[in-house]
């Protein structure tokens, strides 16, 4: 599955659909941000996280979806399931990425 860009409208809407959502946000002056793409992206494809769909989100750009998980620091991982922020962190590990997936995932 794709890594779908959302702004601040799209944002309730996608986390809103009873899926399990995990939130990628970013800056565009953030180099650990541009590092960690294409892991996401991989991640976004791999067929263990089929349920899941992966969001991004420009913090800078977006207030309303980065209060929504309590952003702190970029890059910054949120998984969301039935609209509701169940964990979020600013992390740049595909370990603890990967953790926070498993606490989403049926």
């Amino acid at each position: 599955m794709a890594v779908i860009a959302v702004n601040d409208q799209e944002f309730e809407q996608h986390i809103s659909t009873g899926r399990a959502v995990i939130v990628k946000y970013f800056a565009d002056w953030c180099g650990s941000c541009k590092l960690f793409a294409p892991k996401y992206t991989r991640l976004s494809n791999d067929e263990r996280f089929n349920s899941v769909e992966f969001l991004e989100v420009n913090a800078e750009l977006c207030a309303q979806a980065r209060q929504a998980a309590g952003v702190d620091n970029l890059p910054f991982f949120a998984v969301f399931k039935d609209g509701k922020l169940i964990e979020g962190t600013a992390t740049a590990k595909e370990d603890t990425v990967l953790n926070l997936l498993a606490k989403v995932i049926s």
